[in-house]
């Protein structure tokens, strides 16, 4: 133990034991998280969705967009319909030749449940 003005102001432990007390710290956090998402998952905050969903958006070959869409049981027209757009800028968005307004993009949001962060194409 080192000391400064009377008091604790270091622990010296050798370098495996520190490696060590580091691992469970980590662990614990990554406990914390686990129980954090199981809460908001059983809150009906969160969701699962399946891992070809997942690994559809993760791998960007396709506009999220129509990722959510067919997940969610959506037609282009459907989709259209439920965010008071037409079909053809739905298409367009997909299609990566429009962007979207934010006015739009938070009416597809909406209707498929989603942030909108999550209908960014990255």
């Amino acid at each position: 133990m080192i000391e400064k003005s009377g008091k604790p102001e270091y622990a010296v432990i050798p370098y495996a034991e520190y490696q060590e007390l580091l691992e469970m710290a980590q662990d614990a956090r990554d406990t914390q998280d686990a129980d954090a998402a199981k809460a908001e998952l059983l809150a009906g905050e969160d969701e699962c969705i399946p891992a070809a969903i997942a690994r559809r958006l993760v791998l960007g070959e396709e506009h999220p967009l129509k990722v959510w869409r067919e997940y969610r049981g959506f037609t282009q027209e459907l989709l259209g319909i439920e965010a008071g757009i037409g079909k053809s800028y739905v298409s367009q968005i997909e299609a990566g030749a429009k962007t979207g307004s934010t006015k739009v993009l938070s009416a597809l949001a909406k209707a498929l449940e989603v942030e909108i962060d999550d209908l960014l194409d990255r």
